[in-house]
């Protein structure tokens, strides 16, 4: 049975990692691109097929032009659905919590602040 949505889902085409335990309890991580989100529920093109209902943790970095300093969207969820029409395929998943988190700078960035400073 299908849940309906409760949020406005957004289209947002961004590189995302993401990575769960498989059945025997080993580490997987893959890789692939958003290609909608909500506050509940995010879609992910990706040729990994991951089995429903398995925990997922998601990392995607944040446009600047969009958030005008570097950030990490980090979710943790469940996997509710694989889809596959034609050449796209992916792995549809809740969003059980997330957060923001701020990039560290780059160490090249803070040698040039640095320089400036002295």
């Amino acid at each position: 049975m299908n849940k309906p949505r409760t949020g406005q889902r957004f289209s947002l085409r961004l590189p995302v990692e993401f990575q769960w335990k498989s059945p025997a309890g080993g580490l997987r991580k893959a890789t692939g691109k958003i290609r909608d989100i909500s506050s509940s529920g995010i879609f992910i093109d990706t040729p990994v097929r991951v089995p429903r209902a398995t925990a997922i943790s998601i990392k995607a970095t944040l446009p600047r032009e969009v958030t005008r300093v570097p950030l990490e969207l980090v979710c943790k969820g469940r996997v509710v659905r694989w889809s596959q029409q034609g050449d796209i395929q992916g792995v549809g998943a809740t969003i059980d919590e997330y957060e923001f988190r701020p990039l560290p700078r780059t160490k090249s960035r803070v040698k040039r602040s640095l320089k400036a400073t002295e």
